[in-house]
């Protein structure tokens, strides 16, 4: 793999080069550029490399070839540049970064900007530099953000770890830290909190982008409080107005398309209908998992969804790779094919489909027709990073029984009114409801007519034996099953949803036995399980293992009767306590529109 040298020590030989006074490592012939910068599609172009950068971009290159000189025949073929994933956590995926890279760079993925948030969950800083450390090895652009809120809204939950103003001011003079990522406290910003205005001016100072998280719906005073407070992007809109108020107060949109967050349909219309100057939006990920990445694709899948929603290729380009590069002031690296940035070129023959049939980065080709055509070594992850879920006891089927402690009630068979997480198909947000369920002998029952299943917070970062109990709508189980995750964001507490709870105990203890994943019991059976062991968030397997792991978990998911659309990340979603409407944590049940752990039973 090739040493990405900064431009300012190769600006004689990049001229050299273009000059025609020395030979280039590569030149790719007679293609069609498309030129980010000017939005054409310029043919019989010749791109001409040197030490993994561009030094000549023009009609005919021949004058910078020599006897050693690499030749690629474009054909004809349209001559894109490196896809960018504008926000992104690998741990999603359920690989580690070098697996990740090995998942999406047959896509056309040459550059991601990642807030390894989940995994300083359980290890703090360490965490996040084992991350940092790994993507500096890898032949594509990993920058990093410095996660911002751990925990991610401090007295409603209690993570393996605690980052703050200290270890964003040390992060930043790491040098693959890009920016903070995403500030999920966002009424910690609009209510003047110390700690989180610290962690922005830290960022500020350093001249780095700070990443954007404003997950409500209310778009006055506190979004206002909010934008003054300094982030500059945001992607968890997932209405029009949410576009079009971000960009017009100056911050990038983000639209994201995950495995399971349908958020840029709604939102691309303030381009395709308003008329929106593209150039204030982005394409990102946000959350993928591994059976996306290696059978649908990446930032690939993306924008090939954006052309779908009525953009054309040009734009929906331009919103994946220049506009990224160019907000995160890198553009002098990435995000076009132009003299002097790193030759991170996509050769595809039709700008619709998008087929990736040639991926170059630094000048190297590292993919063709969908296969790696280099070698990434498994990056090894220490003994600290493993060994994390800790559950303090085994645990039973008791351990999941909910009381009714209402004193004023005259019978114990009395049915109760209970707040309860509504999941919402594709989409990060839930629905607070209510169910009135049957109360036996104290105990609080489930009741099939209505869809509610059992949710349980298992605490396993500290071995407390801890379990907070509630209920939970829409996945559809209709058999006696449990899954469980020590993939829980952002604290990634264990999470356990299911309709036995013997079913919830075998599951649970089951992932303190392999030290974390996801697993799925249906009649006291366990039918599917992904081993999870970095931090219980990260499989030290190959991506495609992964995959193959994974796809069997979302079939479990449909043989306990759930007909959801990637139902395993929402599921991974209902502990996030700074998304409205409804959460679960170690302290209890969050109204996220209150931020205040609420009781479970209704007054």
């Amino acid at each position: 793999m090739k040493t990405r040298k900064p431009w300012h020590e190769m600006t004689k030989q990049l001229v050299d080069v273009a000059m025609g006074r020395q030979a280039a490592d590569m030149v790719i012939r007679n293609g069609r550029w498309l030129n980010v910068h000017t939005g054409e599609i310029i043919p019989h172009t010749d791109v001409a490399v040197s030490g993994g950068r561009i030094a000549y971009v023009g009609p005919d290159a021949g004058h910078t070839m020599g006897e050693k000189t690499q030749v690629i025949a474009a054909n004809g073929r349209y001559l894109i540049p490196g896809l960018c994933d504008g926000h992104m956590h690998v741990e999603s995926g359920m690989v580690t970064v070098t697996e990740f890279a090995r998942a999406v760079i047959p896509h056309g993925t040459t550059s991601m900007f990642i807030d390894p948030h989940e995994i300083a969950n359980v290890l703090g800083l360490p965490g996040v530099r084992l991350m940092h450390d790994e993507a500096a090895t890898l032949p594509i652009n990993v920058y990093v953000q410095m996660p911002s809120c751990v925990p991610s809204a401090p007295g409603l939950e209690t993570p393996g770890a605690s980052i703050g103003p200290a270890e964003v001011a040390e992060a930043m003079t790491w040098p693959g830290i890009i920016g903070l990522g995403e500030m999920m406290n966002f009424p910690g910003i609009y209510l003047n909190d110390d700690k989180m205005h610290a962690e922005v001016a830290a960022t500020m100072q350093a001249g780095k982008t700070v990443g954007g998280h404003y997950a409500a719906p209310d778009l006055g005073r506190p979004f206002h409080g909010y934008v003054a407070g300094g982030p500059a992007d945001d992607h968890e809109g997932t209405r029009l107005e949410d576009a079009i108020a971000r960009a017009r107060q100056g911050m990038k949109a983000m639209l994201r398309l995950g495995s399971a967050w349908y958020d840029v349909a709604a939102q691309v219309k303030a381009i395709t209908e308003m008329g929106l100057d593209n150039r204030n939006f982005i394409l990102c990920t946000d959350d993928s998992h591994s059976g996306t990445l290696v059978h649908e694709g990446h930032m690939n899948r993306v924008v090939r969804h954006a052309i779908a929603q009525g953009l054309s290729p040009i734009a929906a380009i331009q919103m994946a790779t220049l506009n990224t590069a160019v907000h995160f002031s890198v553009e002098k690296d990435i995000g076009s094919i132009t003299p002097g940035r790193y030759a991170d070129i996509i050769l595809s023959s039709d700008l619709v489909t998008l087929p990736i049939e040639m991926v170059i980065a630094a000048g190297e080709v590292v993919a063709v027709d969908g296969r790696l055509t280099i070698n990434l070594l498994p990056y090894p992850y220490p003994d600290f990073a493993k060994n994390t879920v800790k559950l303090g006891k085994t645990l039973t089927a008791d351990d999941f029984n909910l009381q009714s402690f209402d004193r004023l009630r005259t019978s114990l068979q009395s049915p109760a009114k209970l707040r309860t997480i509504a999941v919402i198909e594709n989409q990060a947000p839930t629905r607070a409801e209510e169910r009135v369920l049957p109360v036996v002998d104290g105990r609080v029952q489930l009741d099939p007519r209505q869809d509610v299943a059992h949710i349980a917070l298992v605490e396993r970062h500290r071995g407390t034996g801890g379990v907070v109990n509630g209920f939970v709508s829409g996945f559809g189980f209709n058999t006696r099953c449990a899954i469980a995750s020590t993939v829980a964001h952002d604290s990634h507490h264990m999470i356990v949803v299911g309709t036995s709870k013997s079913n919830m105990a075998l599951a649970a203890n089951r992932l303190g036995v392999v030290g974390g994943g996801v697993v799925v019991y249906k009649d006291n059976a366990e039918i599917a399980l992904v081993e999870l062991p970095i931090a219980g968030l990260m499989s030290d397997e190959r991506a495609e293992i992964v995959a193959e792991k994974a796809a069997r978990m979302v079939q479990a998911f449909r043989d306990c009767g759930c007909k959801l659309n990637n139902a395993f990340m929402q599921l991974s979603l209902l502990a996030l306590v700074v998304i409205p409407e409804l959460r679960i944590s170690d302290l209890g049940l969050v109204d996220v529109t209150k931020f205040e752990v609420v009781s479970l039973f209704v007054d």
